[in-house]
């Protein structure tokens, strides 16, 4: 298995679990939201389409005009398998996601379970961006790519005496002004080691990240709101960490949530 589509291709014949055409998507709903943090000029607008399957939540951010709301009455009760096969590619990536939390929850797992404390929204971004930037295990002076721009990851990378190389394919500046650039070529072959969102799992590019990072031999980290099940998968596979965080997110509450570190 070495891509998304191929990963899919397994769930849908049962190598993975119960025979997907036999379960159905309890629920689908969406997410839309706005957040700046103190002390930023950055207003990050989500988009999330998430699907319930059993005991688990599914996630995928999407992009403006990559699905409608009429996905959540099209498809909330159908078997999952035909959210795989007919619905739009961010449905089927949540519907993914939940299939594959529900047969192995994260909660359930060997994973490091990690609380983020109560507190502000700062507060628990600023613990969670240390959280990921934790897996990383790089010397002083490495450069790392981060692929998707949050500014306390940015922080938090510094912190850990590496140079960050941001890319982002709506931000243009990071909050203390270093260039953004928004294509991931520019970073990827020159990087000691890559951060990326699970956002490239929605979006179609981490393929490419992960066959790049398993060609040129770097380390490759995962932190994943969206699809974080699905990016479980290539643990030991080109992804060597994976900062997991399942739905509802931290920003969705002020106590305490727990997300779920892995290394290969």
């Amino acid at each position: 298995m070495t891509t998304v589509d191929e990963l899919t291709a397994e769930v849908l014949s049962g190598r993975h679990g119960p025979d997907p055409g036999e379960v159905p998507a309890t629920s689908v709903f969406w997410v839309h939201h706005g957040t700046r943090l103190a002390g930023g000029d950055t207003t990050y607008r989500n988009q999330y389409v998430l699907v319930r399957m059993g005991s688990a939540f599914g996630a995928c951010a999407f992009a403006e005009g990559d699905a409608d709301p009429a996905v959540c009455a099209n498809y909330s009760g159908s078997p999952v398998a035909t959210l795989l096969t007919e619905a739009p590619a961010p449905v089927r990536i949540a519907a993914l996601d939940a299939y594959l939390g529900h047969v192995r929850p994260h909660r359930t797992g060997d994973a490091e379970r990690v609380v983020l404390p109560s507190g502000t929204p700062e507060e628990r971004a600023r613990a969670r961006d240390a959280a990921v930037a934790g897996l990383l295990d790089v010397p002083a002076g490495a450069k790392v790519a981060l692929i998707g721009v949050v500014n306390p990851l940015v922080a938090a990378i510094r912190e850990r005496g590496a140079e960050c190389l941001p890319c982002d394919l709506h931000l243009r500046t990071t909050q203390w002004g270093d260039p953004v650039t928004p294509d991931m070529r520019d970073v990827l072959g020159v990087a000691d080691a890559v951060v990326a969102t699970g956002m490239t799992i929605g979006n179609g590019t981490f393929d490419e990240i992960l066959r790049t990072c398993r060609e040129r031999d770097v380390p490759l980290v995962v932190y994943a709101q969206t699809a974080s099940a699905v990016a479980r998968h290539f643990l030991g596979e080109g992804v060597t960490a994976l900062s997991a965080e399942p739905f509802p997110f931290s920003q969705f509450s002020a106590d305490e949530t727990a997300l779920y570190r892995y290394r290969a």
